[in-house]
């Protein structure tokens, strides 16, 4: 293992969050309010959400936003992360290709997921929010917020998707040694729930599902708001630091990134890593490439629509113009199942319309081979979801050994997989298959869906 690090000093930690929608020409469609159709104002979000996130949401003319010092001083805790030149992967696979990785998976929680869960539990607690819900596909999310939700006195419930709550038990422990209830989804504890196991009773659950759940129970429950771990505007705002940071360090090595990738599921690392370098394209014209690396199985921006749909099964959430396979959606399930979501957040999806970015369908297999060949040559064993972005980084790596050129290649290692190995071993075994969609299967499943110009 051949490796180089760029470290930052604590001073180096972003003073403030970088808003995209402020330098976008094309802003996102206004969601809508599902009840009267009509564009969403912040306090109609007042219910739900903290009202300093709901402002934040639609937030499309402040291009820096203060991070509170509250905040930032827990992010001290872990922040700034490494930088990291992946000489070992770049030997074995002799290219002339440049790869560098954002180590995220040294957070005290192993992902990214806490740049955001820190944030929002912080605002609930200003509020005086006393409770707070959330749902979690493969747990590193709601691992992140039982960690946040602690710190600042809060009582937290998390449905935990159904599949995910069976493969990954040490998630679950995560959430319940820091005093968070884990609810498996779906359940009998809500209406949402109710209804789905009545009409599909061995039904193993979606990250759609899962949001039903937690926004029935937060409106239902005194003093009570619901949080989010991806997708919308104001999570991927917060995870704009990882971005920042490696903007700082690419300076460092002497670098700019050609080519800068993510894996992808609602879109919140993805933003991260990306929209702080996606600023120079917008407003300087710079020549980069974005790409989001999503599942074969779930390919909402390599196979989805463009259009209005909700951000849940059970339709409570506001109406958001996104790529979506569906809001009735039921992925394969994979061990990815952090990305196991039939949407794309709303900034991400008017970037891709408007051929700013691009995406990139991984199978399964192939991931857990880029993630296998990466912990030989890097010494870290990657979460199932960001084993997308390398294999990705891979693929993009090996086009420029047969093209000759020296590409410079930059992914987000969202999250560490050692809580994964279960996973592993099924691959190891030869017990793990690709699940792939038709596009018959997607296109039945999108005639259900009202559609709304």
């Amino acid at each position: 293992m051949n490796t180089k690090k760029f470290i930052l000093q604590e001073k180096d930690i972003p003073q403030a969050w970088y808003n995209v929608m402020a330098d976008m020409k094309n802003k996102p469609m206004n969601p809508l309010h599902p009840g009267t159709k009509k564009a969403l104002k912040p306090e109609d979000l007042y219910p739900i959400f903290a009202e300093e996130l709901a402002r934040q949401e639609l937030n499309m003319t402040d291009a820096w936003i203060e991070i509170p010092d509250e905040v930032r001083e827990m992010y001290k805790i872990w922040r700034p992360t490494p930088l990291v030149r992946a000489l070992g992967l770049e030997k074995a696979l002799d290219t002339p290709a440049h790869i560098y990785f954002k180590n995220e998976s040294v957070s005290p929680v192993g992902s990214h997921k806490l740049n955001s869960a820190i944030a929002q539990a912080y605002y609930c607690k200003k509020e005086g929010v006393t409770n707070i819900t959330t749902e979690t596909g493969a747990g590193q999310w709601g691992a992140a917020l039982s960690m946040a939700a602690k710190h600042f006195g809060l009582e937290l419930a998390v449905y935990m998707v159904k599949v995910s709550y069976h493969q990954k038990p040490y998630r679950r422990s995560i959430m319940q040694t820091f005093g968070a209830q884990v609810i498996a989804s779906p359940s009998m504890s809500t209406k949402a729930g109710r209804k789905i196991l009545t009409d599909h009773p061995n039904y193993q659950g979606s990250l759609g599902t899962a949001i039903s759940e937690a926004i029935e129970l937060a409106m239902s429950t005194p003093n009570c708001k619901y949080t989010l771990g991806s997708v919308l505007n104001h999570v991927s705002l917060h995870q704009t630091v990882i971005g920042l940071e490696a903007e700082k360090q690419m300076e460092m090595a002497g670098e700019y990134p050609d080519i800068v990738i993510g894996c992808f599921g609602g879109g919140s690392n993805f933003s991260g890593i990306t929209f702080p370098f996606l600023r120079h394209k917008l407003n300087e014209g710079k020549d980069i490439r974005l790409i989001a690396a999503e599942p074969a199985s779930c390919p909402k921006l390599t196979r989805g629509i463009f259009q209005y749909d909700f951000g849940d099964e059970a339709g409570y959430t506001p109406l958001l113009p996104m790529y979506t396979l569906g809001h009735n959606f039921a992925p394969a399930n994979i061990h990815a199942g952090g990305l196991r979501y039939h949407g794309a957040g709303t900034i991400v999806s008017q970037l891709k319309k408007d051929g700013l970015m691009e995406a990139m369908d991984i199978q399964q297999l192939d991931t857990f081979k880029a993630g296998t060949l990466f912990a030989q040559c890097e010494g870290i064993i990657p979460a199932p979801e960001s084993s997308h972005a390398i294999a990705a980084a891979i693929k993009e790596a090996l086009i420029a050994k047969e093209e000759g050129t020296r590409k410079c290649i930059l992914f987000n290692l969202s999250g560490h997989g050692l809580i994964d190995m279960a996973a592993y071993d099924q691959y190891l075994a030869g017990d793990l298959t690709n699940y792939e969609v038709t596009d018959e299967d997607v296109a039945k499943n999108l005639e259900s869906i009202e559609k709304i110009i």
